[in-house]
């Protein structure tokens, strides 16, 4: 099986071969000057700490302004880096150093009516004129994303380009209408001692500017409808890696709302807190999407993060809930004490178990690996079957990381595979060796996707998994090969036993009537006719003869006789005396191996000369050496010739399997190899135990 993994396009060839340098470079510069430019606006945010402002000015420090702009510059800075030309990292950059340097302003300000500090007016113009313009980031991230191009078509980029003026609208007439009408259309004079910075260089008197002004910021929300708009249309269409930039943006979208939601719950302090974390956010979000970078997190990311905003917005709904009702019942001086108890007592176990349930739906049982593991020992423990044993390590790994779907397959002895599939892992996948003691045996097959989405963590658990469930199919394999064996051995000592039958039957029974005949009739004729009871007496002795013969080739056939009287290395001496001739000289070599078990002994003399055999037929050798060896464990035979070797197709054939199958009888192993310098050498190693 193939791997298919899909991949993101190339990035064109133009922004592949820009020079690195005269990129990196400016992207450093503007790195740096704005984390020095973060810096000096923490170091004023110190220095305003405890100073008595003007009323009506507001002393928010400016550095979670900093931070927010720094949250959009460094995402901005690594797709600019990585595509140059792409028009929502440009965004991300302009905004992000727009929001440093109105942080900046900010902290400025405060210096200057403080300190008594030049370029006050020009700070307060940033803040609350220039600043304005920030309000086009969003608008044209939506527009743009994600692709950095505007929505095609006539009508559609038109309607963009009227969402941006009517966006741009209220900023550019922020910059252009004076102090003193802003602060009549809102109703918050600005203070004297900020009035005396000058903060008018720029305004335009106009008596139609309060119209306008009410114009502006009407259209301020309709600006973000098309933009919303556009994104919707972009997502129901996106099909494939499309849809998946669209879903971090949408994953992103969640994530903002339930950061400001908990913002709102906490103090004000905590605001500007909450709005770092949710461009932050946004930000990595949109960098993920655009450089594809692990695109494909968001299959999982965006179901975890939906479900987990559904369970915090029901358990803050709750938590009110409780307190309100006990507040009703109670009255407001017991209802707090009553619902910490209730909470206590009741609620908090019954919030935990919720918890568990809905990351386990998310996210399988990976968070709990002991409980994973013995799952899978369970199961595998009370499957009898090979099959069931790899459908329950499917179920289980699919359990444990929210797969679409499994695929196991394993390689039996006979040369069949196994395969088991739970659920749909569809053509993409990824291919895992599935081995016991670094032998493989199988393999298993894993979308593609939810691989490169495993974290480390889990990836020691899969393989946690899969070396189990190797133990588990090769003692399933092994059990089943056991119990061939079984029956094998059943099966041939019943042939056997029909073979010896059959023969006895045949020849023997026959025979033994037949002399028994020959002896009756002889007596009958001792008297009339001793001459021919003699003769009958005569074929009588000769019938005894060949029935003798007969038994001797039956006993022969169970066990050589010569294994008996000469040993087993005297046995094959003297087979390799009645092999020799015709130019061929077989020796063999090798001292008295000890008390060996009888199945040893005719499976190394059976092995030994079906090999010399080969060797006098086919090898047309000059010379052949048998050598016995007797290891600690094992029996060792080697029969090797100076023929002219065997080809691959013969060492396959059925002279090789039967020598093969002699020795795996007893869990030996047999071996046919042609060494370089010609010849054949077939090595036999048979296990027996050790005699004292």
């Amino acid at each position: 099986m193939t791997e298919t993994i899909a991949r993101a396009p190339a990035v064109p060839a133009q922004e592949r071969a820009r020079p690195r340098l005269r990129v990196d470079l400016p992207l450093a510069l503007v790195a740096l000057l704005s984390l020095a430019v973060s810096l000096a606006v923490v170091v004023l945010d110190v220095r305003a700490v405890g100073r008595v402002l003007p009323p009506g000015v507001d002393g928010s420090p400016g550095w979670p302004i900093a931070l927010s702009g720094l949250a959009l510059l460094v995402p901005g800075l690594v797709v600019v880096r990585d595509r140059a030309r792409h028009r929502v990292g440009l965004v991300l950059v302009v905004g992000g150093v727009a929001w440093v340097l109105d942080a900046l302003a900010g902290a400025w300000l405060l210096e200057a009516l403080v300190h008594d500090r030049p370029f006050g007016g020009l700070a307060f113009a940033v803040i609350n004129r220039w600043g304005a313009f920030l309000l086009l980031t969003l608008p044209l991230i939506l527009l743009l994303f994600p692709d950095g191009e505007l929505p095609r078509g006539r009508w559609g980029r038109a309607a963009s380009v009227a969402s941006l003026a009517a966006t741009a609208l209220l900023p550019l007439c922020l910059v252009l209408v004076p102090t003193a009408v802003i602060d009549a259309h809102s109703g918050a004079p600005t203070a004297p001692e900020v009035l005396a910075l000058g903060v008018d260089t720029l305004s335009v008197p106009w008596t139609g500017w309060p119209a306008v002004l009410t114009v502006a910021y009407a259209f301020l929300p309709l600006g973000l409808l098309v933009p919303l708009a556009v994104v919707v249309v972009r997502f129901r269409r996106a099909t494939g890696v499309r849809r998946r930039q669209m879903r971090w943006l949408v994953w992103a979208a969640i994530v903002d709302a339930l950061v400001m939601l908990v913002g709102r719950l906490l103090p004000a302090w905590a605001s500007g807190p909450a709005l770092c974390v949710a461009i932050a956010v946004t930000s990595a979000a949109i960098l993920v999407a655009v450089t594809r970078y692990r695109l494909y997190e968001i299959d999982r990311l965006l179901p975890a993060t939906v479900l987990t905003a559904l369970l915090a917005v029901g358990v803050v709904a709750v938590d009110v809930l409780l307190v309100l009702t006990a507040g009703a019942l109670l009255g407001d001086r017991d209802a707090g004490l009553i619902a910490v108890a209730v909470v206590a007592v009741a609620y908090t176990p019954l919030r935990t178990r919720l918890w568990t349930l809905s990351r386990r739906l998310v996210r399988g049982t990976r968070d709990d690996p002991e409980g994973t593991v013995a799952a899978l020992a369970g199961r595998l423990e009370s499957a009898s079957a090979p099959d069931a044993q790899l459908a329950a390590l499917a179920r289980t790994v699919v359990e444990a990381f929210r797969l679409p779907g499994v695929r196991v397959e394993v390689d039996r002895a006979d040369g069949a595979r196994a395969t088991v599939e739970h659920g749909r892992p569809g053509t993409a996948v990824v291919e895992l060796p599935l081995r016991y003691r670094d032998e493989p045996i199988g393999r298993v097959a894993l979308p593609a996707h939810a691989l490169d989405a495993l974290s480390a963590r889990d990836q020691r658990l899969l393989a946690d998994l899969l070396r189990q469930a190797a133990a588990a199919a090769r003692a399933g394999a092994l059990g089943a090969s056991l119990q061939r064996a079984r029956e094998q051995i059943v099966t041939a000592r019943e042939e056997e036993r029909r073979r010896l039958r059959r023969d006895l039957h045949d020849s023997v029974g026959p025979a033994l009537g037949a002399v028994t005949l020959r002896i009756e009739t002889a007596r009958e004729l001792a008297a009339a006719d001793p001459v021919a009871a003699d003769g009958m007496l005569d074929r009588a002795t000769a019938d005894v003869a060949a029935l003798l013969a007969d038994v001797r080739r039956l006993v022969h056939d169970l066990r050589p006789p010569a294994l008996d009287e000469l040993g087993l290395v005297g046995a094959l001496r003297a087979r390799a005396r009645s092999l020799s001739g015709d130019g061929l000289e077989i020796t063999v070599r090798g001292d008295d191996p000890g008390e060996l078990s009888a199945a040893v002994e005719v499976a190394a003399f059976h092995i030994v000369s079906e090999a010399l055999t080969n060797v006098v037929r086919h090898a047309h050798a000059r010379t052949a050496e048998v050598v016995v060896t007797r290891e600690p464990d094992r029996l060792v035979v080697t029969v090797a010739d100076d023929g002219r070797g065997i080809t691959p197709a013969v060492t396959a054939g059925v002279g090789s399997r039967s020598l093969r199958e002699r020795s795996a009888e007893l869990g030996g192993t047999t071996t046919v190899s042609c060494p370089d310098d010609g010849g054949t050498v077939v090595r036999a190693e048979l296990p027996c135990a050790v005699t004292p």
